[in-house]
């Protein structure tokens, strides 16, 4: 058995990494501050709303060829971009040829296939020589407005084929030696509908890069080529083994799990289930995804290195959530992928566009797989999935606006042993940022009339999973919306160790009434009677969310154009429980009443507390009748 990094002398330390461990140890933080500035800059200094509001996008470091690209840092940001930048790093300079590489560049490249995530996700890599030698790459990965394609921006879960998906870029040169390659703009300003927006960001992406490399020199002048090698390595070796101990503490075992994505953008025949089998024994883990269902008809499916990723993520969450994220941590982890998957896509048919489908829902499969095992580190599922809302339409100029994720993609997470789950967060794998409601009104002609959550909807637990997000919005102006809504079929917000699966959610629409004074419509059941029902399992009379529904299906339409003033409301799935909920403490069931996440009768039914007095009137007066409590929980219990 290898001798533990912790162990070895400081002689032995400096053999094998070229460094001292303090210099070591150093250079590992100075990673994460000069990834802190890259990322600082482009968020303040971003034209886009996506960059600069919303934080889609994601920096590493990597290191060079002969050490195998290590990354031994990534951002704190987008999560879905920095677990796929090891391979999109490697992908992308390997068929450049790193010999072609030379101070002052930056090679770009948008292809899922090679570089995972979707043609708008731009990566940027720039080379870092040290007295000649090509010693590292600082890269940004970045969410860019519009890269063609038939659709406006790029969201849509109907192309079928990719060659509707928008421009495609192999491994090429945006700046050659400091100097801008003329072609590859042109290229890209000749095929995006918003190209003034995308030379800026661009050009700011190209400054951050700059930065990056800047404060990099800053450290090998003072510590060495050879030093911030080692620390790469070194850094990496710690994630191997801090995965492999983790896994060691953990009991040997095979355990399956299965999440849903409902449908694709062609119609609801055909679901697709993500499963996947895991085994593990001793230090090391494989998932096994065969038996998911072949790849999507259209462009909801997800690439090999998105399903790379989101295996990194899921693991850090239940095994190692304290450590850092480096390439390092997939060493004692096997991935057995088949071929034309909805999590591993194959061209042309194999559409990638909206991969975050299929890559959350293996996320809450291996949470679910896993929840026994990991024990009390369990961790409930959450909403599943961004709802993700695009808008567009033209100014009285003619030009075009358009509104990328408007109004609705965050909501709850699932609860842990640590507490109760946060009801207003972005999916497990994105970290991003909330769009302000005035930076939305303000950049479109949207505007944001609620944003609540929805009592007795969060998952019931010992902890308790965050409640459901109601979003209601509507345009000033003629629009037309693409949707991408995959995940109402069943609940996202799976229960762990006893704690109960939080609710599904929907899509609705109140057509604009001329003439009328436009109405916010109700949240209680009967109020969804006059809606157009969008998505999602629905009441057949009443047309609220109800996991006993009817389905609707979003793509019945392919695009919803609307009149000024219609009213749109998203409802998201609520997350999970973790825990028996007769175990929640009464005091912490009657706060929840008084803030409004669970009503008296949810109190009564889901955690067998009686709560006197009024919530809406008086909730200060509310009070827990024990001995009333006591009673219902004793009825309970037998069938819990």
């Amino acid at each position: 058995m290898n001798q533990r990094i912790r162990d070895l002398t400081p002689a032995q330390f400096q053999e094998r990494y070229g460094c001292e461990r303090f210099a070591a140890t150093v250079l590992a933080n100075r990673y994460v501050y000069i990834l802190e500035h890259v990322c600082q800059r482009l968020l303040s200094c971003a034209f886009s709303p996506l960059l600069r509001d919303f934080y889609d996008f994601a920096a590493t470091i990597t290191g060079p060829p002969e050490i195998g690209y290590p990354t031994p840092v990534v951002s704190k940001s987008f999560m879905a971009f920095t677990g796929t930048m090891t391979e999109s790093v490697r992908n992308t300079i390997e068929e450049y040829g790193p010999e072609n590489l030379e101070p002052g560049d930056v090679i770009i490249g948008n292809d899922p296939y090679r570089i995972g995530t979707h043609v708008n996700d731009v990566l940027f890599c720039r080379p870092v020589f040290h007295q000649g030698k090509l010693t590292a790459f600082v890269t940004l990965k970045a969410h860019q407005l519009d890269i063609g394609g038939a659709v406006p921006g790029g969201f849509s879960a109907n192309k079928t084929s990719t060659y509707e998906n928008g421009l495609v870029m192999s491994p090429r040169a945006l700046v050659k030696a400091g100097i801008p390659v003329r072609e590859t703009w042109s290229l890209i300003i000749d095929n995006a509908r918003f190209a003034p927006v995308l030379v800026r960001d661009m050009q700011t992406i190209c400054d951050c890069l700059d930065l990056g490399e800047q404060l990099l020199h800053a450290s090998l002048e003072r510590y060495g080529r050879e030093a911030l090698l080692g620390s790469m390595r070194y850094v990496c070796d710690a994630d191997a083994e801090r995965m492999t101990s983790a896994l060691e503490r953990i009991p040997d075992g095979v355990w399956k799990g299965e999440a849903l994505v409902d449908c694709d953008g062609l119609d609801d025949s055909e679901e697709y289930p993500i499963r996947c089998t895991i085994t593990k024994r001793g230090g090391r883990i494989e998932i096994d995804l065969s038996g998911t269902s072949r790849q999507a008809r259209t462009s909801i499916n997800g690439t090999y290195i998105d399903t790379k990723a989101t295996v990194g993520v899921a693991l850090k969450f239940l095994l190692d959530p304290d450590g850092v994220f480096t390439s390092g941590m997939y060493r004692p982890v096997d991935i057995v992928i088949p071929d034309g998957a909805i999590c591993s896509a194959l061209p042309p048919d194999g559409v990638v566009f909206a991969y975050g489908e299929s890559t959350n829902a293996l996320l809450v499969a291996m949470f679910q797989a896993m929840a026994d095992a990991v024990g009390e580190n369990a961790v409930a599922g959450d909403y599943g999935a961004p709802n993700i809302h695009t808008a567009m339409g033209r100014r009285a100029d003619g030009s075009m606006w358009l509104a990328a994720g408007v109004a609705v993609g965050h909501g709850p997470w699932g609860a842990t042993k640590a507490g109760d789950a946060d009801s207003y967060s972005t999916f497990y794998q994105a970290n991003s940022l909330d769009t302000a409601v005035e930076a939305s009104e303000a950049d479109s002609p949207v505007v944001i009339l609620r944003r609540e959550y929805l009592p007795d909807t969060a998952g019931a637990g010992f902890n308790r999973g965050g409640g459901a997000v109601l979003t209601d919005f509507t345009f000033l102006e003629p629009a037309v919306h693409n949707l991408i809504t995959l995940r109402f079929k069943k609940a996202s917000g799976i229960g762990v160790r006893g704690g109960q699966d939080g609710t599904t959610g929907g899509v609705w629409q109140w057509p604009a009434q001329p003439g009328a004074a436009t109405a916010l419509p109700g949240t209680d059941r009967d109020s969804y009677r006059t809606a157009v029902r969008v998505a999602g399992r629905l009441d057949k009379d009443s047309g609220a969310a109800s996991a006993a529904g009817d389905y609707y299906w979003f793509g019945r339409d392919r695009s919803w154009p609307t009149d000024p003033k219609a009213i749109w409301r998203y409802v998201t799935n609520a997350g999970g429980g973790w825990g028996d909920p007769l175990e929640r403490d009464p005091q912490r069931v009657l706060r929840d009443v008084r803030d409004g996440y669970v009503t008296p009768a949810g109190a009564l039914r889901d955690y067998g507390v009686v709560v006197q007095g009024d919530a809406e009137s008086d909730p200060e007066g509310l009070a827990v009748d024990q001995v009333a409590t006591n009673q219902s929980r004793l009825r309970l219990r037998p069938a819990r």
